[in-house]
């Protein structure tokens, strides 16, 4: 009997594992997964390919001895649910102005400062922080934001600064912090993740 050790993979591997083996012509299979998800998954795989499926174990260790035949009558392909696993860092902020907020523009600096400040202590900063139109004037202008963007990018954050906005503003030779970008790569950047923070 051939065992599939899956325990620790992401979905869909042990199900892709487990369809391997059945193509191969495995007809009784283990399979050990270690949550609850894959259980389900390999089930439905199991009994579309004409295999039955019982279940031992517990949480964190399952297994499922599965066995088919020769002339058992294959269905369609299962559909495969994969809960979202979280990843961290796997946001990004987009940053279109020099300030927080409406009103009070010393106030909006400060709650900007403070807000990049904060980014430096979380646990899971954001993967990137992009700049754009008057948000360059930040990592130009603003040495305090520039040492948190520093400080981020020591910890592996992509910074991008819209080579565009800077030659607008005069502000190219004034770059302290980040990377000089352009809008395609801007774009590729924020698609990549799935959820974007606009300030």
């Amino acid at each position: 009997m051939k065992e599939i050790d899956a325990r620790g993979l992401a979905c869909p591997k042990p199900v892709i594992l487990t369809k391997q083996a059945m193509d191969a012509g495995e007809r009784e299979l283990t399979v050990r997964v270690d949550n609850a998800a894959a259980v389900e998954n390999v089930k439905r795989l199991a009994a579309s390919q004409g295999y039955t499926a019982v279940v031992g174990g517990g949480e964190g260790d399952f297994t499922l001895t599965l066995t088919g035949g020769e002339s058992a009558v294959r269905g369609p392909e299962p559909q495969i649910q994969c809960a979202a696993a979280p990843t961290e860092g796997d946001w990004a902020v987009f940053v279109g102005r020099d300030i927080i907020g409406d009103g009070d523009r010393e106030l909006g600096g400060n709650l900007m400062r403070m807000y990049f400040y904060t980014l430096t202590q979380v646990d899971q900063p954001p993967a990137a922080v992009i700049f754009m139109n008057a948000g360059v004037k930040l990592p130009t202008g603003d040495e305090q934001v520039a040492e948190h963007l520093k400080t981020l990018i020591d910890k592996g954050v992509k910074v991008l600064v819209c080579g565009t906005c800077l030659n607008f503003y005069g502000l190219t030779d004034a770059l302290k912090a980040g990377t000089v970008s352009n809008m395609y790569d801007i774009v590729t950047e924020m698609g990549a993740h799935p959820k974007v923070i606009t300030l």
